[in-house]
């Protein structure tokens, strides 16, 4: 995403990655040392893996980047993180006479490296406006979805989805091989029927080999179940399937999957069946 911004953009990079600094420097950004260096930027666009990282990043007593940002500058938060978070955050910002869009995006890394990515932002119309073109070389779907908090929403409903279908497959893909039937074939027909789904098309490849590290870790991932559950407690609002995927998700990451990504879940019924959903290739090996 940062290399595709610096592109186009006069772009300012700050990562404790430095290998991931260096290729963005190679596509025209500059590295910043210090967060003093932020204080001209009229945009500080984060992307950082939860709520707790980001509220340091912004608000760390001695490195944190709002208070060195002049009044009026744009935060624009494409993380992945919680509704109420996002809602706090906002008000911390507004504190210091700050502006905030929560601008969460889907694809994964494919979709980010060639800029396609969706992008569902919360916020002010007339912030988005301003920061629309800078943001467009990172999504090619820029959607304003509300108020602030309203782009995190929107990605948790589509998170809770794509678990949901994983958490399917992992079900649903064993029984079929407990039943005699050839994983290749189940494969090629779930992907070309009805119960396709980009859950689907994404993990029964790789699953057919064995293959769980192309996709986000479950461990990392979870956050988006607790969003889930928090939410239907909060207001009443019952959502069985999502609890019953939630509790697949739970036992993968209990038996000791939660560094595999979605389509690892499956691990858990194979083991249940004593069945292994695989190519025929790969029948020797072990996942």
């Amino acid at each position: 995403m940062a290399i595709n911004l610096a592109r186009e953009n006069d772009v300012l990079v700050h990562s404790r990655n430095i290998s991931s600094v260096l290729e963005v420097v190679k596509s025209g950004a500059k590295s910043a040392e210090d967060p003093g260096q932020f204080s001209g930027v009229d945009v500080l666009i984060t992307c950082l893996p939860d709520s707790k990282i980001v509220s340091r990043v912004l608000f760390d007593n001695q490195a944190g980047l709002a208070q060195y940002l002049k009044p009026g500058a744009l935060v624009v938060d494409t993380s992945t993180i919680e509704y109420g978070a996002t809602l706090e955050l906002n008000d911390r910002l507004q504190a210091k006479g700050l502006r905030f869009l929560d601008a969460p995006v889907s694809g994964m890394q494919k979709r980010a490296e060639d800029g396609s990515l969706t992008m569902m932002v919360g916020g002010d119309t007339n912030d988005l406006v301003e920061v629309q073109g800078a943001l467009s070389t990172m999504a090619s779907k820029i959607l304003h979805m509300g108020d602030v908090g309203a782009g995190q929403l929107t990605k948790l409903i589509n998170q809770l989805l794509f678990d949901i279908n994983a958490a399917a497959l992992a079900e649903i893909l064993p029984l079929s091989v407990k039943l005699g039937i050839d994983p290749e074939k189940v494969a090629e027909v779930v992907n070309s029927g009805t119960g396709r789904s980009y859950a689907s098309e994404f993990f029964i490849p790789n699953i057919l080999q064995g293959d769980f590290s192309n996709g986000y870790p479950m461990r990392a991932a979870y956050k988006d179940l607790i969003s889930g559950a928090e939410i239907s407690a909060r207001h009443n609002i019952p959502t069985p399937v999502l609890a019953a995927a939630t509790a697949t998700y739970q036992q993968a990451v209990l038996e000791g999957h939660g560094d595999k990504d979605k389509g690892g879940m499956i691990l858990v019924y194979e083991r249940l069946l004593d069945a292994t959903f695989r190519a025929a290739s790969t029948q020797g090996d072990k996942a």
